[in-house]
């Protein structure tokens, strides 16, 4: 996820049917982070579970959990989803949108491999039966929790009453045919952002022990003239949040396609929750998403299916602690990323240590 300097705030390997910008800016497909903001007066107390450890001799992390070399236990988080009706000039973009299996796109994202168990088995090692980030996050650490084997970093998804927001003028617009979406909400990622921080005062539910994750759809989020960002993370003081949209397109692959982009964030939110609160590696903070993120072909942005009640959904693959130069390498089979991807990655290049940043 590449990161925003500004508080308030890959080039483009895979356009699909994309119409020219309303705001004549270039389109790139891709997440970005946004630094730590100072801690809000009065803000509730509590912190998230996390531990410290050594990614090689000299390089030290914050994750969210415990040590998987020193425990044999699950911790679990809250993660609050807020379902944000973006509406630009009448047109709305509803994340209650009755997706093809009859669910909304909210129920989607509960009932999809984020927050429901599946089997995983990876490169012929029994992950076990989990949720998605908590499978990357013990085949990070498989030396240790092929032993620690009741170890787990799990999600508990809790929906949020749904918010509309009608965007005002010169913050928003809408464009057409972005990646085989007919229609989509572009909004100011500046402006996101501070709405966000405005909320925090309101949602009582939302403390430092929790996460927030703001979820629109077909909606990306624009940096000045320049689209697309399907999703960031960040936090305020220890207050830990991000954002992520549901698209669905009405036919091929769509960037930040159903749960894509909840997967990066909340991948990268396990790894380096306080967006470089204390990370850092051989090439930059753990933003074990981006690495990948721009992969095309078969895997298009990086993203790999999971068929669960009938739906299938889309999830990226994450780039492994060996790839931001784990020693000793504890990860299952020495792989490079979750998927056991090695070689050349379309669109990429050979995939090896900080090949493709961070």
């Amino acid at each position: 996820m590449k990161k925003i300097s500004s508080f308030i705030a890959l080039s483009a390997l895979l356009v699909v049917g994309c119409a020219a910008f309303a705001a004549s800016g270039p389109i790139h497909p891709r997440y970005v982070v946004l630094p730590q903001r100072p801690a809000q007066s009065n803000a509730p107390a509590g912190t998230l579970q996390e531990w410290t450890g050594k990614l090689n001799s000299s390089d030290t992390f914050v994750m969210v959990g415990t040590d998987p070399s020193k425990t044999n236990t699950t911790t679990t988080v809250n993660v609050y989803i807020l379902p944000v009706n973006i509406c630009i000039n009448g047109t709305c973009f509803d994340p209650a949108t009755k997706q093809s299996n009859g669910a909304t796109a909210i129920a989607n994202v509960v009932n999809s491999p984020i927050f429901q168990n599946q089997q995983y088995t990876q490169g012929g090692t029994d992950i076990g039966n989990t949720q998605y980030e908590d499978a990357f996050q013990r085949s990070n650490f498989w030396g240790d929790v092929m032993t620690n084997t009741n170890y787990h970093v799990l999600l508990k998804p809790i929906v949020l009453p749904e918010y509309k927001a009608n965007i005002p003028s010169g913050q928003g617009s809408i464009g057409n045919n972005y990646f085989g979406i007919p229609e989509v909400g572009l909004v100011q990622i500046n402006y996101v952002d501070t709405e966000i921080n405005a909320a925090f005062s309101k949602l009582k539910q939302v403390n430092p022990t929790n996460v927030l994750m703001v979820m629109t759809y077909n909606t990306y989020l624009i940096e000045g003239s320049e689209c697309c960002i399907g999703g960031y993370h960040s936090a305020t003081g220890n207050q830990t949040y991000g954002h992520f949209t549901y698209t669905t397109p009405a036919s091929g692959t769509s960037f930040s396609e159903d749960v894509s982009a909840l997967s990066h964030e909340l991948g990268e939110w396990m790894d380096d929750p306080l967006t470089n609160g204390g990370n850092n590696s051989p090439c930059g903070i753990l933003e074990v998403g981006d690495p990948i993120e721009g992969e095309i072909g078969t895997h298009d942005f990086g993203d790999y299916t999971y068929t669960l009640n009938g739906y299938t959904y889309h999830v990226q693959d994450l780039a492994t602690m060996q790839y931001f130069g784990q020693s000793p390498d504890l990860v299952n089979n020495s792989f490079w990323t979750f998927q056991g991807q090695s070689g050349n990655l379309p669109g990429l290049g050979n995939i090896g240590e900080c090949s493709f940043g961070s």
